[in-house]
C-alpha cells in the first residue's frame, strides 16, 4: 500500500519562559491510501499537534510530516474536523456544506447539487435551509462531517469529531461514519481518547506516549468490515480493547501525575 501520509522523527518544540516545552519527539507514522488510522494517547500528549501540523495549521521544529499529493490538483490535500461545531451561523445549513467548494470556485448549481447529496448521505436533506442555531449539536457535527466529505479531501483529518456529543448521539454518528466510510474509502486520520471508538472505526490503532509524546505502539483492528455497533459484543473487540489498554494504562498515570 503506498504511503499517503508520512511523519519521520517528527518534532514539535514550543517556547516558554521557562524554556522549551517539547510537545512531540521522533515521532514516525505511515498511512495508507484509504487507511483509517485512529490516534489515541493520554492528555497532552501531543495527538492534536500532529493532527494541526499535517493541517498546515502548525509547523514542526524538526523532522517531518506531510501528506503525499495524489494526481488531481483540484482536490484540497486535506480538511478537518474539530471537536467544537466548527459551522458559520450565519450560513443555512446547505451554505456551510457548499463552502468547501464555493472556495474553490464551484458554481452554485453545482456545489449544492454535491452539498444535497451529502446533506441526504448525513439524514439532514430536510433541514437544508436552517440555519445552526436552529438544529441540534449532533446535526451540528454531521454538517462539519458533510461538509469536509463534500470537499472530496485527499485525507480527512478528524480531532476528536465526536467527544462533545452525549453517548447516545455519539453512537448514531459511529455507526454513520462507518457507513460513509464504507461508501467513500477515504484516508482518514482520526485523533480520539475512546479505544473503543478507535477499535470499531479502525484499521489500525496507533498509542502514543504521556508527554512529550512520540509513538509507543500499533495495533491492527483485524475486525470484519462492514462495521456497526454490534461489532463491540464481539470477543475479538474486548481483546483488543483489552490490549490497547494494557498498553496505554502507564502513560495515562504518567499523564495524571505530569499534572497533579
Amino acid at each position: 500500500m503506498e504511503p499517503k501520509v508520512v511523519a519521520r522523527a517528527a518534532r514539535k518544540v514550543y517556547p516558554s519562559l521557562a524554556g522549551d516545552v517539547p510537545a512531540i519527539v521522533d515521532f514516525d507514522l505511515e498511512i495508507g491510501e484509504g487507511e483509517f488510522v485512529c490516534l489515541v494517547g493520554p492528555s497532552g500528549c501531543g495527538k492534536s499537534t500532529f493532527l494541526r501540523v499535517l493541517a498546515g495549521l502548525d509547523e514542526l521544529s524538526g523532522g517531518e510530516a506531510y501528506i503525499v499529493p495524489g494526481p488531481d490538483p483540484g482536490r484540497p490535500l486535506n480538511n478537518v474536523v474539530f471537536q467544537e461545531y466548527a459551522v458559520f451561523p450565519w450560513k443555512t445549513v446547505r451554505d456551510n456544506v457548499a463552502f468547501g467548494l464555493e472556495m474553490r470556485g464551484v458554481p452554485r448549481a453545482e456545489r449544492y447539487a454535491v452539498a444535497d447529496a451529502w446533506l441526504a448521505k448525513v439524514g439532514l436533506k430536510r433541514f437544508a435551509d436552517y440555519y445552526p442555531a436552529q438544529i441540534s449539536g449532533g446535526m451540528k457535527q454531521r454538517v462539519s462531517i458533510a461538509r469536509a466529505l463534500a470537499n472530496d479531501p485527499q485525507v480527512l483529518l478528524m480531532d476528536e469529531p465526536l467527544g462533545a456529543l452525549d453517548a447516545q448521539t455519539r453512537a448514531v454518528l459511529q455507526e454513520e461514519l462507518l457507513r460513509l466510510w464504507e461508501e467513500t474509502h477515504k484516508t482518514v486520520l482520526y485523533v480520539t481518547h475512546s479505544i473503543e471508538e478507535a477499535v470499531l472505526l479502525g484499521d489500525r490503532v496507533v498509542l502514543m506516549t504521556a508527554h512529550p509524546g512520540t509513538k509507543k505502539a500499533e495495533f491492527v483492528v483485524d475486525l470484519p468490515r462492514p462495521r456497526d455497533l454490534t461489532t463491540t459484543q464481539s470477543p475479538r473487540f474486548a481483546e483488543l480493547t483489552g490490549a490497547i489498554w494494557a498498553e496505554l494504562k502507564d502513560e495515562v498515570r504518567r499523564a495524571m501525575e505530569a499534572q497533579a
